[in-house]
């Protein structure tokens, strides 16, 4: 059986609540060894510490997400660099700027970026990036900082924004988007890219790809993924399979 890594699934989502157990079964059953879970505020810390206790495929990510910028407090800040100090985690995140919500207040949403960005090189852990119509900012930001590794996952930029990334030793996440046939800049960028800078995610349970337009996305669906990309690439599933693997292994350091 193919062994792969969903590098970004909020399965402490209320709607998986009832249903981990059949989740967990149907992810093995699918190949997904390992799933990086990132927190998106504060209050998600715990739940996710709980739930990565419960299931050993489960990784812990910990941070605060742009889109939630309201609901973050500057003591979460220094909470959450004495939460890495004494808690587990495979990275900084889900952390970034969005500047497609444009009620979002962009000043906090850098300064907490780049706040947690310092938290990530402090602990050595790399981080996992949301950039929504920011990238070119997110980029220089990490650059200028320096000592950063990670992924800025669903990926949704330009070839060029992708080639800065890997210069400075980023990977990339692609899920369900890249399903899509619409999706050609997308499917474009995976044909051609270094697959050591790939990463494959679901970010259930949103972004579900083709063959499950309404459902509730969730990790067993990254199949769809990876046969995507292994035709866009003219590679087999198990050459994509264990190569995106071993990326996640490295970046995150897992098992």
């Amino acid at each position: 059986m193919l062994e792969l890594t969903d590098s970004h699934a909020h399965i402490d989502d209320a709607s998986f609540a009832a249903h981990l157990p059949a989740m967990f079964e149907r992810a093995s059953e699918a190949g997904v060894r390992h799933i990086v879970v990132p927190a998106i505020d504060q209050a998600s810390w715990p739940r996710i510490e709980a739930l990565c206790a419960s299931y050993a495929q489960a990784h812990p990510a910990y941070g605060m997400h742009p889109i939630y910028i309201d609901q973050h407090r500057p003591e979460h800040l220094s909470e959450l660099r004495t939460w890495l100090e004494t808690h587990r985690a495979v990275a900084v995140g889900e952390i970034g700027l969005d500047y497609f919500l444009t009620d979002l207040d962009v000043g906090r949403q850098r300064e907490y970026f780049q706040q947690q960005l310092r938290m990530a090189r402090d602990f050595d852990l790399p981080v996992i990036v949301h950039a929504r119509r920011a990238m070119d900012e997110v980029t220089s930001t990490m650059r200028r900082m320096g000592g950063l590794r990670g992924v800025v996952h669903s990926f949704s930029g330009s070839l060029q924004q992708a080639e800065r990334l890997w210069e400075m030793g980023f990977h990339i996440g692609m899920g369900g988007p890249v399903t899509h046939e619409r999706a050609q800049r997308l499917r474009g960028i995976v044909a051609r890219m270094p697959i050591e800078h790939l990463l494959l995610e679901t970010d259930a349970p949103d972004q579900p790809g083709a063959c499950h337009r309404g459902e509730r996305n969730e990790p067993a669906y990254i199949v769809e993924v990876l046969d995507t990309i292994a035709q866009l690439r003219n590679e087999s599933a198990e050459t994509v399979a264990q190569a995106t693997t071993e990326n996640a292994r490295r970046l995150f350091r897992l098992p």
